[in-house]
């Protein structure tokens, strides 16, 4: 009798506690400040222009009232998302703990339980934590909402705020985008399909997959026959509605553009400047570097080139070297299709694409394009007791010296290893440093054919250095970033920095413009060679191949792209397919600069020009094979007579090593 009293006096207490727990909550959520539903959360991206191109969550135009919106569309949201939405306080427990005993027995996470409520405080709140502590935050908000407002209040802010796919958030948006019409005249069919695509956006999308999309609307509509909203008749007649799918944006309808917006997020949040609460709040407007044109011309160059590659894909970028501005970013052949953005969160072997920081450090080392080694099948004893045996792309090899000038055009394996060795292993690393790169390098003799794996914005950065005349710069999306009041609380202010030499980066430029030269066809062919027929312009190119990875970075003083394609799952690729990210490459960088004057760089003071046997590396006679003008420091030029001898004694400054 004892222990009931005892007992009976602790659970007294404890509800009591939780009494007044809970109605101290009630009151700071009922009365404390209020949230503003219409305004919260809204953000804002600009492009270089400063013209929106992006308003995402609370910043949609197309905000609609509930009585304007379709009953048909409600219905089916409401008994598919939450069909006790009208009679719980933000939190279904009975359902809560249903997909709890789910979950144990089937030993999976798949049950989930989150109501509109819940749903809809995420969107609003929570954009840039994941972590416990959003979750609560998640929870005390959904507290407040039920609180603050009335059910069709919410159900009305849901609605314009849930992501439809395809980049579109909310409901009015996505009828002009699926159906070219106003929310309000969707009819049950067509009610049924966008009902289903916030559950897994990129899934039940149907311009994804339609399969998927019916499968979904099936499950939605069974949901109101079980409920007696509809009749199993109306159901299948339904079903049998034949769907005609608009899929066009109001303003831009690029499928790439989601990835540009979502690798600003993420450097939004690797600055660490703007606060959840900041977000929640007053809202941002960012100012990003977006170049719709050179976007535009990079998405055309995808879709022309991977049409029929249903598998591939790419991550491509597109940088002015003068300031590291991103100007346009691709992750993906088409952001609907797959949200992974290998832009920003992939890491991939770069093969001979490597190779130019190795041929800057060589010539600011004492070689020169004229510098010859011998180019044949070689196994390379190495220092710490192993081997290395190397391979010419095909094991195409001229059995004979070369110059520096051709092994950049033919992208000479061997050669490339020579000169690694030569300089040593680390001098390579010190060089890939002062031009960007910041992840690990392995010194080891592969190192300059690409056998580490990079970023494609870390790697093409490091090409904006030499493109940009020796100056180091750092990539970056978003120039500015305003609260809602329009006050600066962040402005990206970072300055170019010289690292390299500028008359070694113009002669570095020049070797690197012959990849494309079919007069330099000889033993092989030059690497670029394919795309010479799309090339009007002068660049400065070079592409890397590696069993799974293909790349091609170039620059001409205004611009640098990159370009990778591949195989998410590593497959190996054909011979056939090493033509994809060459051909991107030129299509994006001739699309964007189509309507530009040619630009090349001024020949610094201390550079001269010399028509020379790309063969021997000795000044072109008329019997020379292969010749072209090559640059050189002044006294490093083939054939130059020193001052300080006659003319029957002169000096070549070369390098010859076998």
């Amino acid at each position: 009798m004892k222990k009931i009293k005892i007992f009976s006096k602790i659970t007294i207490a404890l509800m009591l506690i939780f009494c007044i727990c809970y109605s101290a909550l009630f009151l700071c959520a009922k009365y404390g400040s209020k949230i503003d539903i219409e305004n919260s959360n809204s953000i804002y991206m600009y492009d270089k222009d400063n013209k929106s191109f992006y308003e995402g969550n609370n910043g949609t135009k197309k905000w609609i009232k509930l009585k304007d919106i379709s009953p048909n569309l409600i219905n089916a949201t409401i008994y598919s998302e939450d069909k006790n939405f009208y009679n719980h306080n933000g939190f279904d427990i009975p359902r809560i703990i249903k997909s709890m005993l789910i979950n144990i027995k089937e030993k999976d996470l798949t049950q989930g339980a989150s109501t509109i409520t819940q749903q809809y405080a995420r969107n609003l709140f929570l954009t840039f934590e994941k972590t416990w502590r959003r979750k609560i935050k998640e929870a005390w908000y959904a507290f407040k909402l039920e609180n603050q407002y009335s059910k069709d209040e919410i159900l009305e802010g849901y609605l314009n705020t849930i992501n439809y796919g395809n980049g579109i958030l909310g409901i009015e948006n996505a009828a002009l985008y699926y159906f070219n019409k106003s929310a309000k005249d969707l009819n049950l069919a067509e009610s049924s399909i966008l009902a289903g695509i916030p559950k897994s956006p990129n899934n039940y999308s149907p311009l994804n997959d339609e399969k998927a999309a019916k499968k979904r609307q099936k499950e939605i509509l069974k949901s109101l026959v079980n409920n007696k909203i509809i009749s199993k008749k109306t159901m299948e007649d339904t079903l049998n509605v034949k769907l005609s799918y608009y899929g066009k944006k109001e303003n831009l309808n690029l499928s790439t553009l989601m990835y540009y917006q979502d690798a600003v997020i993420r450097e939004l949040q690797s600055l660490k400047v703007v606060s959840d609460d900041t977000v929640r709040q007053e809202g941002l407007k960012i100012y990003t570097n977006l170049d719709i044109n050179a976007q535009t011309a990079l998405e055309n160059a995808i879709k022309n080139n991977l049409e029929d590659k249903d598998e591939m894909q790419v991550s491509a970028v597109v940088i002015n070297p003068n300031n590291g501005a991103v100007i346009a970013l691709s992750g993906g052949k088409d952001y609907s299709k797959s949200q992974y953005n290998r832009a920003v969160q992939s890491k991939r072997q770069v093969g001979s694409a490597m190779k130019p920081i190795l041929y800057y450090a060589a010539l600011e080392n004492g070689l020169t394009p004229a510098t010859t080694f011998l180019s044949k099948p070689t196994t390379f004893s190495l220092d710490n007791g192993l081997t290395y045996s190397p391979s010419n792309y095909g094991n195409i090899y001229p059995n004979d010296k070369i110059t520096m000038a051709l092994a950049i055009c033919y992208s000479d394996n061997i050669y490339a290893i020579k000169t690694h060795l030569f300089l040593g292993e680390d001098m390579m690393i010190k060089y890939a440093k002062k031009m960007g790169i910041e992840s690990k390098l392995e010194a080891n003799a592969s190192l300059p054919l690409g056998t580490n794996e990079l970023s494609i914005l870390e790697f093409t950065n490091a090409y904006a250095t030499l493109a940009n005349e020796g100056y180091s710069v750092s990539e970056h999306l978003i120039q500015k970033v305003e609260d809602g009041n329009g006050d600066v609380i962040y402005e990206n202010k970072s300055q170019k920095r010289k690292v390299l030499n500028k008359s070694y980066t113009y002669i570095l430029s020049e070797l690197l413009s012959n990849t494309y030269d079919v007069s330099l066809k000889s033993y092989t062919s030059p690497t670029c060679a394919s795309i010479a027929p799309k090339i009007t312009k002068k660049y400065a190119v070079k592409s890397g191949t590696t069993d799974y990875d293909l790349w091609t970075v170039g620059y001409n003083p205004d611009v640098v792209v990159g370009v990778w394609t591949g195989y998410d799952d590593n497959r190996k690729l054909s011979n056939k397919e090493y033509k994809y990210s060459k051909n991107i490459w030129a299509d994006t960088i001739e699309g964007y600069l189509r309507e530009e004057k040619a630009k090349w760089y001024e020949k610094p003071d201390n550079v001269i020009g010399v028509l020379t046997d790309v063969n021997t590396g000795k000044v072109a006679t008329n019997n020379s094979k292969l010749k072209t003008i090559l640059y050189y420091i002044k006294g490093t030029e083939p054939g130059y007579k020193s001052k300080n001898t006659d003319s029957k004694k002169t000096t070549t400054k070369k390098t010859t090593s076998n």
